[in-house]
């Protein structure tokens, strides 16, 4: 180890000149790896002229078209690529009433300084191709009340005008399809009022209008709608409707106060149901009711179906929907009612009197067992199926359940539900490992903790033993792959949980550590020795990094290290340990065990904090591993130099996979940029050539994360994107 460390100091840093070869696609059969859900869906919107038509909306994870003969979820938005990060996220859908092939998306998933502005895309062949109008302001798909809605709404009498209730920016209109926009100077002020803004996790975020709705009745085919309904996300006058097609608004008359609308529906007979809560959800909701308004003399009437009690914590209404032949058929879904829990309501008398639906309900889990102990909650939106009575279908933060009886129900029989999210995934991968043993791939998640499958087409049961709500890192022994160590977070952590955990049986069960460091708020980074007996942890918004040799009964800080720097451990040499800090470009290595490191005279220039380093130690090899470096490139760390890959201009990210002879070099992929083009890329030869092996019809959403080969399966990579799931490539 001694000399080994003797040798590394004496490390060159060398640029070394390059060029890709020529890009080709290489010919790659993607599929996601099954979870099955895993995310809030926000929206659904039925098409009610044909039947089976059916699209969802998520806050992060772009949009869906249901496929009524294969029973599977198509996505619409995967072709979407870097540059458009920030917009996966779909604050509203819309759907042309008079024309079914056309679709509406408004993208944007972030109001903060980071977050893109919106873009309004539109479709006339249901998805398969869109055109794009940028708006100049930003969107809100993941904001507050991103339940709300549909914002977006396109005229039923005339398919040419649309309407956008934006969430700082007032009301926006199009005479041309959504080519282009115009801002409604006429729409009252209080849709940019601070009263029209909610309290997210951390800071108030504006709401503004939360839904548009077109009355067809009051219009011709070709002449557009003269009367046009808009609620405002806020507890003071909240209704306005518009007699002349949107140019001037007044409030309806008669209408509740004190509470914000979330969602309102026509009903058969003309009437309109409307579904309010004290905030606009889904972080906070706390009491809420159902109206239904007429119209014919704007008369109101409460028809909430059940009370608050003064004894526990409040709750509100999410939506509300009625069954398209039959007004007196209604459901409303409770919001953020912890205790028992959240219900659906059903009514079969216009909603004198209401049903609770899950006392009777039974749910199929067999197309994702995970979500055995996942409680349906933030019911946001609820569908009846207009051709299908029978289906009623409601969103919750981790996927959509459609019923098959409910006509039964009203009989007597119990409620069947499944779980219909094949081909929709929406989970956000945090850490990634394909072992050399045990199962091809382990994986950390945001909100479902995590999985080990041994079949990537079929979904699991999650990790047992000890849960996270967020497993942020993970890492297993070169030597001993069925040893593995994560760390993770709680959303509300239970009084003295630690948020580390150890495996030995390839992460199939876990065990929590006996402790954890004393500093930083657990979730980081960690790795593991070779021999799986010494791990090193840096906790989020830690002080140091810490080193256990006994699975968290004693911590120690590491000597030597920045604490922005990131660390691995040889693959092969259990006293080996490589860090790198993003910061500042340094590189550090450990010889004895963790306990300390020196820095190695090889710098390579600042990078920043924008994107965080990986490093990825040679699987066979001691004192070998790659870097990825961002703008600095791909860095190859070997015994007696450390160089600049060819022809890598930014990664990303770096996976290492199985060569094509025992031996040889692994094979790379990087996420970033090669020779001015970016995307995902192989080379098989230690980076003397790349090709790229994504597409520009299929980028997969923006960012790709965690990119990781498999060991044992050549050519075979595995990567994380920001609310599409995991993917995993073979050749063809």
């Amino acid at each position: 180890m001694l000399s080994l460390r003797l040798t590394l100091a004496l490390f060159v840093f060398l640029l070394v000149p390059g060029a890709a070869a020529k890009d080709d696609v290489a010919g790659y059969r993607w599929r996601n790896v099954a979870i099955g859900g895993g995310g809030f869906v926000s929206g659904l919107v039925f098409h009610p002229h044909e039947k089976g038509l059916l699209y969802a909306r998520t806050d992060i994870g772009g949009a869906y078209r249901w496929q009524p003969r294969e029973q599977r979820w198509l996505p619409l938005m995967d072709w979407m690529g870097y540059e458009d990060n920030g917009r996966f996220g779909v604050e509203s859908l819309a759907l042309d009433l008079s024309d079914p092939d056309r679709l509406y998306l408004a993208v944007g998933t972030y109001l903060h300084e980071r977050g893109q502005d919106g873009v309004i895309l539109r479709s006339s062949d249901r998805g398969a191709t869109f055109q794009r109008t940028p708006l100049p302001f930003k969107f809100g798909g993941n904001e507050q009340g991103r339940g709300n809605g549909e914002r977006l709404a396109v005229d039923p009498n005339d398919g040419r005008v649309l309407l956008f209730g934006t969430r700082a920016d007032g009301l926006w209109r199009s005479d041309d399809a959504g080519a282009s926009w115009r801002e409604v100077r006429g729409f009252p002020a209080i849709a940019k009022d601070r009263s029209a803004w909610a309290r997210g996790w951390r800071e108030l975020r504006p709401v503004g209008i939360a839904f548009v709705a077109f009355d067809p009745a009051d219009g011709a085919r070709g002449v557009p709608t003269k009367t046009v309904y808009a609620g405002v996300s806020t507890n003071e006058t909240s209704l306005y409707r518009s007699r002349d097609g949107g140019t001037t608004w007044h409030p309806v008359p008669g209408q509740p106060v004190g509470l914000r609308p979330s969602h309102m529906v026509r009903d058969a007979r003309g009437r309109w149901l409307l579904s309010y809560g004290d905030e606009p959800g889904p972080n906070n909701m706390a009491d809420g009711a159902v109206w239904r308004f007429d119209p014919a003399g704007d008369r109101w009437e409460d028809i909430t179906p059940v009370r608050r009690s003064k004894a526990d914590a409040g709750f509100g209404w999410g939506a509300v929907a009625v069954q398209a032949d039959n007004p007196d058929v209604i459901i409303a879904s409770t919001f953020r009612r912890y205790q028992p829990h959240d219900d659906i309501y059903r009514s079969l008398d216009g909603g004198r009197t209401w049903t609770a639906l899950f006392p009777r309900s039974g749910f199929d889990h067999a197309s994702a067992p995970w979500t055995q102990d996942a409680k349906p909650h933030w019911m946001a939106d609820i569908e009846i199926d207009p051709f299908d009575a029978n289906r009623l279908l409601f969103v919750t933060g981790y996927g959509v359940w459609a019923s098959t009886n409910a006509k039964a129900f009203d009989a007597g029989a119990e409620m069947a539900w499944r779980f219909e999210q094949a081909g929709f995934e929406e989970t956000v991968p945090l850490a990634l490992a394909s072992p050399p043993q045990g199962a091809h791939l382990v994986s950390g998640l945001g909100d479902v903790d995590g999985f080990v499958h041994d079949d990537l087409d079929v979904s699991q049961q999650r990790f047992a033993g000890v849960r996270f709500s967020n497993t942020e890192s993970l890492a297993f022994a070169g030597r001993a792959p069925q040893v593995m160590v994560r760390t993770g977070y709680f959303h509300n952590r239970p009084e003295g949980a630690v948020r580390g955990a150890w495996s030995n049986d390839g992460g199939r069960t876990w065990t929590a550590f006996a402790s954890e460091p004393p500093d930083g708020e657990g979730a980081g980074q960690i790795t593991l020795a070779a021999d799986g007996k010494r791990a090193i942890w840096r906790p989020r918004n830690g002080e140091h990094h810490w080193i256990t040799a006994d699975m968290g009964g004693r911590w120690q800080p590491v000597k030597g290290l920045p604490r922005t720097a990131v660390v691995e451990a040889d693959r092969v040499d259990e006293g080996i340990y490589y860090g790198f800090d993003a910061i500042s470009g340094k590189l550090y290595v450990s010889g004895n065990g963790g306990v300390a490191f020196q820095e190695v005279r090889a710098p390579v220039g600042e990078i920043g904090d924008w994107y965080r380093a990986e490093i990825r130690p040679h699987p066979e090899k001691t004192g070998e591993a790659w870097i990825a470096a961002s703008w600095r490139g791909l860095l190859h760390l070997a015994p007696g130099k450390l160089e600049r890959v060819p022809g890598v201009d930014n990664v990303m990210s770096v996976g290492l996979g199985k060569p094509a002879k025992e031996g040889d070099t692994p094979v790379l992929f990087v996420f970033g940029e090669v020779r001015g083009q970016r995307g995902l890329f192989r080379s098989d030869d230690a980076g003397r050539r790349w090709r790229r092996i994504d597409t520009d019809a299929l980028r997969f959403g923006g960012i790709i994360r965690h990119v990781t080969g498999d060991p044992r399966l050549h050519g075979r990579v595995y990567f994380g994107t920001e609310g599409r799931g995991i993917w995993y490539g073979d050749p063809k």
